[in-house]
């Protein structure tokens, strides 16, 4: 049975990295001592080493280990045999390139299926959607496919945003471009605002948070999600 959670943000803000997310990652991985942790987004290009120290930081106030899994020889075995499995934000593109680059993108799916806790936050819940076609990110790395694990029935845009009133900006916004993807793609698609969270158990994919999310689909007005509403997957 699925155990996951699809964050739009790893940090709120005014608040330390997870610490808004804290309570529920001790839940979700409470059989868990150590914890996996996928870095290859690479937030602002820092290293896998950098990204793997502060993911530490922030697990020790739950009195969980981490160990990265670019710290394997073998990462299929490290997939294998993780009790818990948290994927950072960053550069999408650059994830599914690496997931893709070190062949494990199918075996995580097949994982998570299983039942492994997982954990994903902006780029790492990106990937849980049938593509990363609707991501924000830049710069852009080509990665052999933008199909990602199709955990969820949907596409995920994190971190988004609704116009500012009265704002004079003459640029896309985030509706615009998934209208946009829109024309050429059926994929629906849920805007993720920040510090709101999609819980899956199972087959229920469950709205969490303090704040409503945006559902796209082609042809259609979009909608606003309450907190606590329940998908279809």
């Amino acid at each position: 049975m699925r155990k996951m959670i699809i964050a739009s943000t790893s940090s709120v803000y005014g608040s330390d990295y997870l610490a808004y997310l804290l309570p529920e990652i001790s839940l979700l991985f409470k059989d868990a001592d150590t914890v996996l942790f996928i870095p290859y987004a690479r937030p602002s290009g820092i290293s896998y080493d950098e990204y793997t120290r502060i993911v530490k930081n922030a697990f020790a106030k739950i009195s969980k280990k981490v160990i990265g899994i670019h710290q394997f020889d073998n990462q299929k075995e490290a997939l294998e045999n993780a009790k818990a499995i948290f994927t950072g934000g960053g550069n999408t593109f650059e994830l599914v390139n690496q997931l893709y680059k070190n062949d494990i993108l199918a075996l995580l799916k097949k994982v998570l299926e299983n039942g492994t806790p997982y954990l994903g936050t902006s780029a790492g819940g990106n990937i849980c959607g049938v593509s990363m076609m609707t991501t924000n990110d830049m710069p852009i790395v080509y990665p052999p496919s933008f199909y990602t694990l199709g955990c969820l029935p949907f596409n995920i845009n994190a971190h988004f945003i609704d116009p500012l009133p009265n704002s004079t900006h003459m640029g896309e916004t985030r509706e615009t471009r998934i209208k946009e993807f829109h024309v050429f793609n059926d994929t629906p698609v849920l805007g993720l605002r920040e510090g709101s969270w999609l819980r899956v158990t199972g087959n229920a994919i469950k709205l969490e948070g303090n704040f409503t999310a945006k559902w796209f689909q082609p042809t259609r007005i979009p909608t606003e999600i309450e907190s606590g509403s329940e998908f279809d997957s």
